[in-house]
């Protein structure tokens, strides 16, 4: 069993309140939980950039690769408007 984190940075730009943020954190938070993640906004207190702590099991590193790929499809996709960096771990 295979155990990965993946940490997703988000610029916001065109925001200017933390209200606004949280727009966009829970929209791309509905999107991923269809995959079965689990999420988490560890977003600091500034409202242009975002941070979402992701984590999954997977029965092998080959099916973690795949869950992590179809992340950031979904996120190219449903979201191109957005400018994410993605840092990943597989435990």
């Amino acid at each position: 069993m295979v155990i990965a984190n993946l940490l997703i940075r988000i610029e916001l730009p065109y925001v200017e309140s933390l209200k606004g943020r949280r727009s966009v954190t829970n929209r791309v938070k509905e999107a991923l939980k269809k995959l079965n993640v689990s999420l988490l906004d560890v977003s600091s207190e500034y409202p242009k950039e975002a941070e979402l702590a992701v984590v999954y099991a997977a029965a092998n590193e080959k099916l973690a690769a795949q869950i992590l790929q179809s992340i950031e499809t979904l996120l190219e996709q449903r979201f191109p408007e957005l400018q994410c960096e993605m840092e990943s771990e597989m435990l």
